[in-house]
């Protein structure tokens, strides 16, 4: 029984009532859920077409397998739904994202993913000062030790790919035969430890990434 934070608007209601697989209209409601998840993975591929172009009968495998994970993520996630806002808009959310994901996937499928830095030697704005661009140059040099130094192999590894070599999270993942969230973490640990890395050297991270942006 799912239990919101807030009362539901009837459509929602019924949506969860039917979604409960000891309802009797339980496939129907998963039927409609597809169609609905469908759509929005078509609309959300059809948005991206300029830059992620594919086939016409690519692009629909795409959103029929972009609709059946996010019916897997709906379902998985229904006991997190509280009601603040409708179902649908809710459960669209999953269709969105899984559409954006296999964009991004089917793009680098026939790219090498590279798990090693083209050059440690990031660039600063051309326009900072003599001083600013040695202070970056000592940070990024710092750094790069760091990498070297206090991360595991698989922590260097994926920081490289997704900071340095910009390969999208969902590719690594599927690469990596990992999920986002475990990449996050690792993203985390890691950075957690090449500020400390560099705090203890009276360094920080802060004057590398803003000259990388």
């Amino acid at each position: 029984m799912i239990t919101a934070d807030l009362k539901l608007d009837r459509e929602s209601q019924v949506w969860l009532d039917h979604l409960d697989p000891t309802s009797p209209r339980y496939t129907g409601a998963l039927e409609d859920l597809y169609d609905l998840l469908l759509k929005a993975a078509r609309f959300e591929i059809g948005r991206r077409r300029t830059s992620s172009p594919a086939p016409a009968d690519g692009a629909e495998n795409l959103a029929r397998q972009a609709a059946a994970d996010a019916l897997r993520g709906v379902i998985d996630k229904l006991g997190e739904f509280r009601g603040r806002s409708r179902f649908t808009t809710w459960a669209y959310k999953f269709a969105l994202l899984e559409a954006a994901s296999a964009c991004r996937r089917h793009a680098w499928q026939d790219h090498e993913v590279s798990l090693e830095p083209a050059s440690w030697n990031l660039i600063a704005d051309g326009r900072a000062s003599v001083e600013h661009d040695f202070e970056v140059n000592e940070r990024l040099t710092a750094l790069g030790a760091a990498i070297q130094a206090d991360l595991t192999r698989h922590q260097r590894q994926v920081l490289v790919a997704i900071t340095l070599n910009d390969v999208p999270i969902d590719v690594l993942a599927e690469r990596l035969g990992t999920t986002r969230g475990a990449l996050y973490k690792t993203i985390h640990d890691a950075r957690r430890k090449l500020r400390t890395a560099l705090a203890a050297r009276g360094l920080g991270l802060d004057g590398i990434e803003k000259a990388r942006t």
